[in-house]
């Protein structure tokens, strides 16, 4: 028994070790743009740079603020961010419902749809949704934005939202058909609240990818007044290429916050959705 427990154990040991190194890997640029944010001038300067700032300093915070509107792109950013999750999740879940309740040709051709979208570069169809969004008057327009980052995200919001509905049981519907209920009615009423988590997954998804996007933000957004977060820190970038690189790391490390904190508020959804996506009934 002693001599089963330890190969067993060691393996153990090695998984979580390669989880710590992988948890530090992920953590170390974050510290370092923390550590970056809070150095003077001086240090930022040094040959050999420091983990810990010797003389921390809010004074890049400040000049971050004083030298851009950090918080009116930050807001840019948030309506952006959050009306393209709440549209994608809207739209994706009827549509993920009718995919996994009915598994004829049309499912399968939306199916094939889902994962060819994804293999499509952005320079590929920035020039067709530059176009249409001319023909319907919304470039340089947020509620445009939106438009396009629900476009973008929709595949795959959907492809998870699939697995999703699969692992309801279907007798639930079956049970709520007999009772009278429509598949509408079925769809808000049983299938939905069992998806909380999975739609919390979901929403998180399309939230961070349209608060964390540049591409698309920077060729369709041209006055000032409605440029996204991302656009805006290329803004500490001189024409040289030279970055000033304190208010630079105090600006993205606070733009960093708010996907963390949609997340600490969601996690235990999206770990559940997480698990309850990986089961089949």
């Amino acid at each position: 028994m002693r001599n089963h427990r330890t190969p067993r154990a060691a393996a153990r040991a090695g998984q979580y070790a390669a989880l710590l190194a992988y948890l530090v890997f992920l953590a170390f640029p974050f510290l370092w743009l923390l550590s970056t944010a809070f150095k003077t001038p001086r240090e930022l300067g040094s040959l050999h740079p420091a983990w810990i700032p010797r003389h921390p300093t809010l004074g890049n915070f400040r000049q971050a603020f004083d030298e851009q509107p950090l918080l009116h792109a930050a807001l840019n950013s948030l309506f952006v961010a959050f009306g393209a999750a709440v549209v994608a999740v809207l739209l994706a879940t009827p549509m993920a419902y009718v995919m996994a309740r009915h598994r004829g040709p049309l499912a399968r051709a939306a199916t094939g749809w889902v994962v060819v979208s994804q293999a499509f570069p952005f320079v590929l169809v920035i020039i067709p949704l530059f176009l249409v969004l001319k023909n319907l008057r919304l470039i340089d327009s947020l509620a445009g934005l939106v438009l396009v980052y629900v476009v973008w995200s929709l595949p795959f919001a959907l492809w998870m939202l699939v697995g999703y509905v699969r692992a309801v049981p279907v007798e639930l519907e079956e049970a709520a058909a007999v009772d009278g209920a429509g598949r509408l009615r079925t769809l808000v009423s049983v299938t939905a609240p069992l998806l909380a988590p999975g739609l919390a997954a979901t929403a998180l998804f399309a939230f961070v990818t349209a608060w964390n996007e540049f591409f698309f933000a920077l060729v369709l957004l041209k006055t000032p007044e409605h440029q996204t977060l991302p656009v805006v820190l290329t803004h500490f970038i001189g024409a040289e290429g030279v970055a000033d690189l304190g208010p630079l790391a105090a600006a993205a490390s606070l733009a960093t916050l708010p996907s963390l904190l949609v997340f600490a508020l969601i996690q235990r959804q999206i770990t559940s959705g997480l698990l309850t996506g990986a089961v089949k009934s």
